[in-house]
């Protein structure tokens, strides 16, 4: 089963953002994501919806970061991402009717929805600002320039 890892990449390119000086274009974020530009600027309209990036066009255009990253959390991107599937497992409707098909699908949903709502509330305690920080105590660690081709790799 696919997983959906939209989330984990937004979270990725913000935070090679808010490491910039200036604009970074759509092409320089998909070769870093390893994916297509027009991919980086989908996502990343639904973000400039909510606030949290802005755009210029143009020679020395590109995306920045718009918002405090102190005050947005992985609950407010994963909401501006169109809050998409946690789990990757989920419960059989092949037989609705069946009895023990019910009795199954409600002990899973429970336990579905206790999981979901766990990670969404853990999701809201967690700032750009923390992974931030906790980026640049891995820089210092590994003593490395927060440039974005730099630091990328391995």
């Amino acid at each position: 089963m696919k997983r959906d890892s939209r989330l984990s990449g937004v979270l990725h390119v913000l935070m090679h953002m808010a490491e910039q000086p200036g604009p970074t274009t759509s092409e320089v974020l998909a070769r870093a994501m390893r994916t297509n530009p027009v991919v980086i600027r989908r996502i990343m309209g639904g973000l400039r919806d909510r606030g949290y990036v802005h755009s210029e066009k143009g020679h020395g255009g590109g995306w920045t970061i718009a918002c405090d990253l102190t005050t947005v959390t992985l609950r407010d991107i994963y909401d501006a991402l169109g809050e998409p599937e946690l789990l990757a497992i989920g419960n059989r409707a092949d037989t609705p009717g069946c009895l023990v098909e019910q009795a199954v699908n409600a002990a899973l949903g429970g336990t579905f929805h206790e999981a979901e709502a766990l990670l969404l509330r853990r999701f809201g305690e967690i700032s750009l600002a923390a992974l931030s920080a906790d980026f640049h105590a891995r820089l210092a660690e590994r003593g490395g320039s927060p440039t974005l081709e730099i630091n990328h790799g391995a």
